[in-house]
């Protein structure tokens, strides 16, 4: 189960500086000129957690492996960009093939580093991208909606619902609203996402900024964080800068740099771990004398398909699973403990997996 972010931005806001850091890479290339990101770059990174690294030593277990995410480096986007201007057509079909949006905003005053439209304005340039986004939407689904209303029409039931959201989208789009504000019941969710809206996608806002406001970010940053809160949306503050700097430096070396800057852990994880919020992502751990072991799921998921993650065997002889939660493996020193205090509970088909259960799965074929 892979789940993709895109990182997106106006050219020059540090977007592919941020990728090399995140993959700890130099596959973006980083330049102070326009379109220097032609070709996505995909790059997979660890989600930090702490817990696995607790459950691993427990569970003396020889390899930790965590669970990840994919970070795609999209082309700078451009005004126009809905019409195929710059290399518009490219950025919007490459996000259409991710599950949310990272949206690299400026918060920084350079002049050695020029800005597309001469000017430092965040929200500017949110609103910049916010808008090339809608645009294509709209113009999506007009085409689109036209061609469906005939077939409704001509007693196509299975359209009707597409058709409806479809309405409901372009009500919001066309008064300059994203369709991410679109209501939609449990029942609809599959049905709106098979419309592939660009501005339906969730979004986190990545204000860069300059070293020194790299803690508690900068006047650029608050206007990005009082825009996000205001859209029910999330925002991080990072210094792509400081982030290059220490993705390459041995451990050792980043704790005492990151010290020395005032920061408490990398930057780059409140990326991480934000962006796994926002793609309504839990985890879970399997723990063994080989291995422990993080694994992603979708907020809701059931035991059956939460195996299935592992294998698809797992999921198609599910019997039950051993559950612990977290928090007593930990407090009773593992597996026995627990078992010894009757915290490990047999959950069958219908148990909705929680962030942090411990799990081993009984299954037969």
């Amino acid at each position: 189960m892979g789940f993709r972010m895109g990182i997106v931005g106006l050219p020059n806001v540090g977007k592919s500086t941020l990728f090399n850091a995140l993959t700890q890479t130099a596959a973006a290339q980083a330049a102070n000129y326009p379109f220097c990101t032609i070709e996505p770059n995909v790059g997979d990174v660890a989600v930090p957690d702490e817990r696995l690294d607790k459950l691993a030593v427990i569970g003396k277990s020889a390899q930790v492996l965590p669970t990840r995410l994919t970070f795609v480096d999209i082309a700078g986007l451009v005004r126009g960009a809905s019409r195929g201007e710059g290399l518009g057509n490219q950025f919007l079909a490459n996000i259409r093939e991710v599950d949310a949006i990272a949206h690299v905003v400026r918060c920084f005053e350079d002049g050695d580093v020029t800005h597309v439209d001469g000017k430092i304005d965040p929200i500017a340039d949110i609103e910049t991208i916010e808008t090339e986004l809608m645009l294509a939407d709209l113009d999506s689904l007009e085409k689109r909606a036209t061609a469906l209303e005939k077939k409704v029409k001509g007693g196509d039931k299975e359209g009707k619902l597409s058709l409806d959201l479809m309405n409901r989208a372009l009500v919001l789009l066309r008064d300059g609203k994203p369709a991410r504000l679109v209501e939609v019941a449990d029942d609809e969710e599959k049905a709106f996402r098979m419309l592939g809206l660009l501005s339906a996608k969730p979004v986190l806002y990545v204000c860069n900024v300059e070293e020194e406001s790299a803690d508690q970010g900068n006047a650029f940053s608050q206007k990005v964080m009082a825009y996000a809160e205001a859209e029910g949306a999330r925002a991080v503050v990072v210094s792509a800068k400081i982030e290059s700097e220490i993705a390459v430096m041995p451990a050792e070396e980043q704790r005492d740099y990151l010290e020395a800057v005032g920061l408490s852990e990398p930057g780059l994880n409140r990326v991480i771990r934000a962006g796994y919020a926002l793609l309504g992502l839990v985890t879970y751990f399997t723990v063994g004398p080989k291995e422990a072991r993080a694994w992603t799921i979708t907020t809701g998921t059931r035991a059956p398909q939460a195996a299935g993650v592992i294998h698809t065997d797992f999921e198609k002889g599910f019997i039950r699973a051993e559950t612990i939660a977290y928090d007593d493996y930990i407090a009773l020193d593992g597996e026995s403990g627990a078992r010894e205090a009757g915290k490990l509970r047999l959950e069958g088909k219908d148990y909705v997996v929680k962030d942090g259960d411990v799990l081993h799965f009984r299954f037969n074929l």
